[in-house]
């Protein structure tokens, strides 16, 4: 059998069970992505011919840039649905989550990985900070509903928020673990060479560039004579917006996902009760769903093979769990006390930090910019917690959400 013809209708196949999925699945205990892991699970153990596997650490560069392309289209979805305007105190959960609880969780997982995994410096940085980031990608399931829906509680709102943003934000770890790993061959400056661009000019230019590209999309949509790109009616708009930002943005060295998640939220509040904006969203969704299935087969498929996980052993397996059962839920509720959310609340915020395909690409990133120390380790243990996350949080998140909802409005005091 021709093994292109084989793929091509099994992903035929694929995509269909994708789109019917989420309905079935939709008052079970069960998600889109586990069923994805389980459909790469069997098509890796069928006699088809398929197409060769893309095993990560054989084939770096192909994962970087398919998560990559998955994450930045996840960002603009992210952004555009989000109906809370922006502002400090509207937005004082994810503060929160961003400042105190991220930093905390790469500190406190880079120490497991120093302590139980035996990595070095800039391999437990890289650990860390790879898997700090909550997941936009995977967390669809805790995210407020499409723009103007009316599902935006206070727990979804800070879930979604923090996805947003804590993927760029996370970036000047990466960035740290990198330079460190390079200083034991070269001798740089690290910290100063850091603090100056890593930190201060990507940051920077990412939040200038998105919030600016953002408004220059609202006025080329909502304000032009003659009609401008809302009258299209075209929901492609939306990933020519998310690569313009993000090429710009690489482009001049900042830092793309925050620069990609600004954009939105700015071009959302330049017209927010627009119908372009709903068009724009389902578009983004469709697409980041199309992508996430077809990397998660892929997942699926290479995790049953024995490749990936080949590293895994009891110290992997321990980190695994305190990473999952542990240093978020802990750190989450404890970076919340205060915040004026109830414990169910809080409880729900602090647990659901899904780990996903961020984290993959974080990983896929730093290895092809330095040499890092027990990188095999480090890739089976973020894999694996990887895998659990979308297992335990896909069967625990519809029960939790109903739950949520029968709970009626929430009861923290932030404005909204």
């Amino acid at each position: 059998m021709d093994a292109y013809i084989v793929t091509l209708t099994v992903l035929g196949f694929v995509v269909l069970l994708t789109a019917w999925l989420p309905m079935a699945f939709r008052r079970l205990p069960l998600s889109l992505p586990i069923a994805c892991l389980a459909i790469g699970t069997l098509l890796a153990l069928s006699p088809f011919p398929l197409l060769p596997r893309f095993n990560p650490l054989e084939n770096r560069e192909f994962t970087e840039r398919m998560t990559e392309i998955v994450v930045i289209v996840a960002l603009m979805g992210a952004g555009l649905k989000l109906d809370r305007p922006f502002g400090w105190q509207r937005w004082g959960t994810t503060w929160r989550l961003l400042g105190l609880a991220m930093p905390l969780t790469i500190a406190a997982l880079a120490f497991l990985g120093f302590w139980i995994l035996g990595l070095g410096l800039a391999s437990a940085l890289l650990f860390g900070a790879s898997l700090a980031p909550t997941d936009p990608v995977l967390a669809s399931d805790v995210q407020v509903g499409p723009p103007r829906s009316g599902e935006e509680d206070e727990v979804r709102f800070a879930l979604t928020s923090e996805a947003g943003l804590n993927d760029g934000l996370a970036f000047p770890f990466v960035h740290l673990a990198v330079a460190i790993a390079l200083a034991a061959k070269e001798g740089t400056d690290v910290l100063a060479h850091w603090a100056a661009l890593d930190v201060a000019w990507r940051l920077g230019a990412g939040t200038a560039l998105g919030w600016g590209l953002g408004k220059l999309f609202g006025v080329l949509s909502f304000r032009m004579r003659g009609g401008g790109l809302a009258k299209t009616q075209d929901g492609f708009v939306a990933l020519g917006m998310t690569f313009v930002t993000y090429g710009l943005t690489q482009l001049v060295g900042g830092y793309g996902f925050v620069a990609v998640f600004l954009a939105a939220v700015a071009f959302r509040a330049s017209e927010r009760d627009n119908d372009f904006h709903e068009q724009l969203h389902d578009f983004a969704e469709q697409i980041e769903r199309l992508l996430m299935m077809v990397l998660l087969v892929c997942l699926g498929s290479v995790a049953v093979s024995g490749q990936l996980l080949a590293a895994v052993d009891w110290r992997v397996g321990v980190v695994a769990v305190l990473a999952l059962l542990l240093v978020r839920p802990l750190i989450g509720w404890l970076c919340l006390v205060g915040s004026g959310h109830s414990p169910g609340e809080t409880a729900v915020i602090a647990v659901f930090g899904i780990r996903g395909l961020g984290s993959i690409y974080y990983l896929a990133y730093a290895t092809g910019q330095a040499e890092f120390d027990g990188f095999e380790t480090i890739w089976a243990t973020v894999v694996l917690i990887v895998l659990a996350s979308i297992v335990v949080h896909g069967i625990t998140v519809t029960p939790t959400m109903r739950w949520i909802d029968r709970r009626g409005p929430s009861s923290s005091g932030e404005p909204s």
